[in-house]
């Protein structure tokens, strides 16, 4: 009974709890953390939602009042009508409307999600079986993100969310998320950005998001990959820009991308021979 008002409840109040990462007994959107994902809620609960539920009704009312019109005690002797053409032409034409209505709000949010600004931060993450890999190619930075297992949770990390190492990125800046894959298929995906993007191997995906509130924010790999595909999280950390420059120190050191010189000499040796 408890969980049943929970679910009712969660229709008319928008709890705080439900701001970063998934609730049990969780119905709707994380609250949005950008532009993207507000124009995505917007467009859902003030334009589709309204017209699903229109829909609904209206459809319920026409089943509910067809089999009272037309119950057989009412209608002994069934009708013989085949068709009727001003009925047909408004079930044809009325849909097309409605597609069409949801359509050109639907073409600008998804506009807005391809076309991708000039870009503050970039990262590039690379998804493993099973695990994720990120790269800061302008920072020199490469390391692996892993899941922490549960034994090994501290107070307040959420099972199966929290990783080892984090993705840091300031508030307020545009940041580019190049995606691509080392094996099989996964997904990047963060629900409060608005971001899924499929990492395919051998092809580098685009998104990007710009948070607009700082916080701890979770994501999962959103593709079918393995038998460890629920163990695959995403966790971004939104930090204040003086917050993200301290990281950038320590992460430079910790993580620096080791450079690869004995490929460049062989090949020059060879150059050489020839």
């Amino acid at each position: 009974m408890k969980k049943i008002l929970i679910i009712i409840s969660s229709f008319f109040v928008t709890f705080e709890v439900l701001a970063n990462q998934p609730k049990e007994w969780q119905l709707g959107f994380q609250n949005p953390a950008s532009g993207g994902m507000r124009d995505i809620v917007n467009f859902h609960d003030n334009l589709l939602l309204p017209i699903i539920i229109a829909i609904t009704v209206f459809v319920l009312f026409l089943m509910l009042y067809a089999c009272v019109r037309f119950r057989a005690s009412r209608n002994p002797e069934a009708s013989t009508t085949s068709h009727n053409t001003m009925i047909e032409v408004i079930w044809t034409l009325v849909p097309c409307l409605i597609l069409i209505v949801l359509a050109v709000p639907s073409f600008k949010v998804l506009y807005s999600q391809d076309e991708i600004p000039k870009a503050d931060v970039t990262i590039k993450a690379i998804g493993y079986q099973w695990y994720w890999g990120y790269e800061y190619p302008d920072e020199n930075i490469v390391f692996d993100s892993y899941m922490i297992d549960e034994k090994d949770l501290k107070e307040g990390q959420p099972r199966l969310l929290a990783v080892d190492n984090e993705v840091f990125v300031p508030v307020n800046k545009v940041v580019k998320v190049m995606i691509t894959a080392n094996d099989v298929l996964h997904a990047w995906a963060l629900p409060s950005f608005g971001v899924k993007r499929d990492a395919v191997p051998g092809r580098i995906n685009e998104t990007w998001f710009k948070a607009d509130r700082t916080g701890t924010f979770y994501g999962q790999c959103s593709e079918l990959c393995g038998i460890k595909h629920a163990f695959m999280p995403i966790t971004v950390n939104v930090v204040t820009e003086e917050e993200y420059n301290q990281w950038l120190e320590k992460a430079k050191v910790e993580f620096a991308k080791e450079e690869i010189k004995n490929n460049i000499k062989v090949a020059k040796k060879i150059k050489e021979i020839k």
